[in-house]
């Protein structure tokens, strides 16, 4: 009797530790879903900033040395045009990213049937490759998520940067000129 209550104590023990890795997961994927949307907000402000920002600077520039409007916009063009892209990118590798969580936590949520059917067969190397391979998934997801957390920190602080040094020509005012604007630009 007690070999029996052994095995029974085994696999909950098991299916106790794949259910948590499940939760682990879980939880990884509503942090990953809550820094995406903090990234949205925090983009969407910047974005409106930066627009605002490149609006009054044309202006300025506009008033102060006759830059014309559409040669400011030509000169913008390369930074704007290369911002663009970068929001493209990470827009495209969050909704990756998204997609391979959703697709993890699906997967081992099959797997939870297969291992209590491989339990109740006896099959313990078959739940030992299982316990294996969520191993494998969590270390991977969580690298990836660092990854992702990284290059979207670094989007950010080149967002913000780039506000900072739109901002700091406009704090020059009348004093402003299309010299200031071409060192900027090179500068980033």
């Amino acid at each position: 009797m007690k070999i029996v209550d052994d095995v029974a104590n085994v696999v909950q023990d098991i299916i106790s530790s794949y259910e948590t890795r499940i939760e682990s997961v879980s939880s990884i994927f509503d942090a990953t879903h809550q820094l995406i949307e903090g990234f949205r907000d925090s983009f969407l402000d910047t974005k409106q900033e930066r627009e605002k920002l490149n609006a009054e600077l044309r202006e300025n520039l506009a008033k102060n040395e006759s830059l014309r409007k559409k040669d400011f916009d030509t000169m913008m063009l390369g930074i704007l045009s290369a911002q663009e892209k970068r929001e493209n990118e990470v827009r495209d590798l969050l909704k990756k990213y998204l997609g391979s969580q959703r697709e993890m936590a699906y997967t081992l949520r099959i797997n939870l049937a297969d291992i209590k059917a491989a339990l109740t067969k006896g099959e313990v190397e078959r739940v030992k490759k299982f316990q294996e391979m969520i191993k494998e998934i969590i270390v991977k997801q969580e690298e990836r998520k660092n990854e992702v957390t990284s290059m979207l920190n670094n989007f950010q602080n080149y967002q913000r940067e780039m506000a900072k040094k739109f901002r700091e020509l406009l704090v020059k005012g009348t004093q402003l000129r299309i010299k200031d604007l071409k060192i900027m630009l090179k500068t980033i």
